[in-house]
This record gives C-alpha cells, sequence and structure tokens, in this order.
C-alpha cells in the first residue's frame, strides 16, 4: 500500500505542505504512521480523505463543519443540513455582489453620459441605485392596475363600433378619470428628481412634472435649489425628500 510524506499528499491533492500541516493540527488529517524519526506517513486512506476536506472546504464548507461531518458516524444524516445552510450563504453572497455590481454598472453609465464629473454625482449614482428598486415595483404595480382599465376602454371602442353599445365606453370613461388622478399623484408623491448641477434632490410642482418633456428616467425641470433648467434623473422620493 502506497504511503506518502506530508510534500508527497499535498502534491498529490494540488495543495501547499502548510495546508496539510494545518488539517493535521486540527485533527481533521491524522496521518496513519511515523517514521523512526518522526516524519508523518499518510496512506491511501488518508490520501481520499484529504480530497475530501479539500472538495467540501471549496464548496465553501468551515473547518469546523468539515471536521464535524467527518467525525460523523453517519454523515448523510448531517451532510444535507450543512450544504443547504453553505447553499442559503452563497446565495446572500451572489445577491450582495450582484448589488454591488449594478451599482458599478449604474457608475460606469452616468460616468459615460454626464457632463463635468464631481464626488457629489457618486453620490447621485448611490441615491439613484438604492431607489431604482422601489421605482421598478411601483411602475409594475401601476400597469398591473391599468390593464383592466386598458381592457375595459378596448372592449368599450369595439362593442361602441361593431354593435353600436356605447354604454360600456362611458363606463371605462367613468372608470379613467379617478385612476388616472390616482396614478399620477401616487406616481408623483413617490419619486424625486436630482439636479445635474448642484446634485439636490427635490421635488417639483405637480403641473410642472405632469407637462414636462421626459425620457424613461429623466424630465425637464427647474431645480427649486439653484434653478437649473435642464433634464434631472428621476429617483425614489417615497421615503421623503
Amino acid at each position: 500500500m502506497s504511503q506518502y510524506t506530508t510534500g508527497e499528499l499535498a502534491k498529490l491533492c494540488g495543495v501547499t505542505v502548510r495546508t496539510v500541516q494545518y488539517y493535521d493540527k486540527r485533527g481533521i488529517l491524522i496521518p496513519s504512521a511515523l517514521t523512526d524519526g518522526g516524519r508523518r506517513l499518510f496512506s491511501e486512506a488518508d490520501a481520499k480523505r484529504m480530497k475530501t476536506i479539500c472538495f467540501l472546504r471549496e464548496l465553501g464548507l468551515s473547518i469546523d463543519a468539515v471536521g464535524q461531518l467527518l467525525s460523523e458516524p453517519d454523515p448523510g444524516s448531517v451532510i444535507s443540513l450543512l450544504l443547504q445552510q453553505q447553499r442559503q450563504v452563497l446565495q446572500s453572497e451572489v445577491r450582495q455582489r450582484q448589488e454591488k455590481l449594478d451599482k458599478l454598472e449604474e457608475l460606469e453609465k452616468f460616468v459615460r453620459s454626464a457632463g463635468p464629473f464631481s464626488v457629489e454625482s457618486i453620490g447621485d449614482v448611490a441615491n439613484i441605485v438604492e431607489g431604482k428598486k422601489k421605482l421598478r415595483k411601483l411602475r409594475r404595480s401601476m400597469i398591473l392596475t391599468g390593464i383592466p382599465v386598458t381592457a375595459l376602454q378596448w372592449a368599450g371602442i369595439l362593442l361602441w363600433y361593431f354593435k353600436g353599445i356605447w354604454w360600456v365606453f362611458a363606463l371605462w370613461v367613468l372608470a379613467a378619470i379617478p385612476w388616472g388622478i390616482w396614478v399620477s399623484r401616487r406616481y408623483y408623491n413617490s419619486v424625486a428628481y436630482i439636479c445635474p448641477q448642484c446634485h439636490e434632490v427635490f421635488r417639483p410642482t405637480f403641473k410642472e412634472m405632469f407637462w414636462a418633456n421626459h425620457t424613461p428616467n429623466t424630465r425637464k425641470l427647474t431645480c427649486t435649489r439653484c434653478g437649473h433648467h435642464g433634464f434631472c434623473v428621476e429617483t425614489w422620493g417615497g421615503d421623503g425628500v
């Protein structure tokens, strides 16, 4: 049966000698024999155990968790729980990294599209990114509430045109007016705008916002602080401006 020194086992498993020594010190990889000079020797079974340890560590399991698993007489009873916990940890890390990536991408887009760039501009990006999810949720809810209203509109038009039944369209008008007012006021109370000049987060008057030229993410407004008139970036303002 083959026996390996610490260095040979490290080379076989693709780790450093210090890693093998560390696992030995922690008591999860105990050598099968010692030479007369006190050198550690590892068997084929030890090598398989070492590869198992390396695999579990690659999955992100802690040394304590690996030691607990390897010491279990029935490891199948705990492996699923350990893996489930580790999956949750990794999923949380993925979400956090994705959020960081989103912020980096927003900053890159802002730098490319903006004119003069300053430290305050980074704060603008932070506001935009933080409010993006809330704005997306708001717009989604508005679309969902608008689906039945739109369906009623088309039903009213088609029935009036083909059947001469006008009251369905009249019903749509009665429903559309309060819905339109509610949606407009809700949107106005939920958003704010960032001035590209002084970086103030402000809310214009309802009339100015309603009639302003706009893109999906900006509106041409007058800053309430510095008076700059131009396209301002839309952000979440429902938590207060």
